[in-house]
């Protein structure tokens, strides 16, 4: 395990290599940032002065070599909007995206996994049935329609939860639940298929045939054999709420870094978004490998070749 550990941690520094080249290629394609950054009756000498400053004036290659100089001495630059280190704002706003991503796994892990179990125990009954439409509900609703109706139910209507912001654990329970719903719904629907072929298979029968409680051997056997794809679900959409929680953010005004990431794309804030996807790409590469140790602590007859 530890000689293939060795080799994922190898395969970091080039990818992430790769990763943020892509992004400079891809913003800089998109065009001049200076348009949007000065005001609209900026005059052409204003213009030209505030290019020359930035080095975009520089032909391509240039401004690429010292791109990748920078990006090897560990330095993003300078936010173009907020005139700061664009790495240390990343890492100021990702504390509150972590927070509201482990909230967010921690309801659909609670729902999914009892929902789960319960379905396949209980199959072609009204549970299941509940279960099924819930899966596939969770995943087809929309994340910023059901943002915007939680916001009128509970906040406008009732007003129970406030509307957006942050500041209290109540402000965190509408964003929490927008982004574990589709969570939810995909670990619901495995926990129940994997549930369904583990309750067939011989050993099941036999540990019945001993005279075990069957809600014992629905715990300590099939769900414990069953955790393998569980867990793989869980990590692979953790990965996904850390860098897939833009619209959430913005729809609750989460002080996070999506909120942040959108801005900066309005802007053209190279470093700010080259910042960004190094750390979330460096996120999603960390949970991979996690991912990877817990199915040997899960079922040590894993090899990894």
């Amino acid at each position: 395990m530890w000689k293939y550990l060795a080799k994922r941690l190898l395969q970091i520094p080039p990818v992430l290599f790769i990763v943020t080249i892509m992004i400079f290629v891809l913003v800089y394609i998109a065009g001049d940032p200076v348009a949007t950054m000065l005001p609209a009756d900026a005059s052409p000498e204003e213009i030209a002065q505030f290019r020359h400053a930035l080095g975009f004036d520089e032909p391509f290659y240039v401004q690429f070599g010292n791109y990748i100089l920078d990006l090897l001495r560990g330095d993003f630059g300078e936010s173009y909007q907020y005139g700061t280190s664009a790495l240390g704002l990343v890492l100021e706003r990702l504390p509150a995206t972590l927070e509201l991503a482990t909230a967010s796994m921690i309801i659909a892990i609670l729902i999914a996994i009892p929902l789960g179990i319960l379905s396949a125990v209980k199959p072609n009954t009204f549970i299941d049935f509940f279960a099924t439409s819930f899966s596939v509900l969770g995943k087809a609703i929309p994340n910023f329609w059901l943002g915007i109706m939680l916001i009128l139910v509970f906040s406008v209507t009732l007003k129970v939860l406030p509307v957006s912001g942050t500041g209290s654990y109540a402000h965190i329970v509408l964003p929490a639940i927008t982004l574990g719903t589709a969570m939810s719904a995909e670990i619901t629907r495995l926990v129940r298929s994997s549930m369904l072929e583990i309750l067939h298979q011989d050993y099941i029968r036999t540990a019945r045939s001993k005279g075990l409680k069957y809600s014992a051997v629905v715990i300590k056997h099939a769900f414990k054999n069953s955790l393998v794809p569980v867990i793989t679900i869980t990590f692979l959409q953790a990965a996904a709420l850390v860098g897939g929680s833009l619209i959430t953010e913005m729809i609750f005004a989460w002080p996070g870094l999506g909120q942040l990431i959108i801005q900066a794309v309005y802007a053209k804030d190279l470093p700010i978004i080259q910042a960004a996807v190094f750390v979330t790409a460096s996120m999603i590469i960390f949970i991979n490998i996690l991912t990877d140790i817990m199915y040997r602590v899960l079922d040590p007859r894993i090899k990894f070749n």
